[in-house]
């Protein structure tokens, strides 16, 4: 199984449609909420090359980038392929 981590904040409607989304794929994930958490904040900031929006999605280490990126690679056929691989 990939190692899936979505950093999110309370009341993100992208948070959670990125969730959902992968959920219906059976993918386990990891959330860091970054509503109160700091630490979480500074190192998403620092993985995603500074991308201050949420959700920001990592599998395996790669930065997938945020929810509509997520759903644009399940459009095209890729998120499968990735989850795949990663596995």
């Amino acid at each position: 199984m990939p190692k899936i981590e979505i950093y999110t904040k309370d009341v993100c409607p992208y948070c959670v449609r990125a969730k959902t989304l992968l959920q219906a794929k059976g993918a386990a994930y990891t959330e860091y909420n970054i509503s109160k958490d700091d630490a979480a904040r500074e190192q998403m900031l620092i993985r995603s090359n500074g991308a201050r929006t949420v959700p920001q999605i990592f599998i395996d280490g790669q930065h997938i980038g945020g929810s509509d990126d997520l759903y644009a690679l399940n459009d095209r056929g890729e998120l499968d392929s990735i989850l795949k691989a990663a596995s």
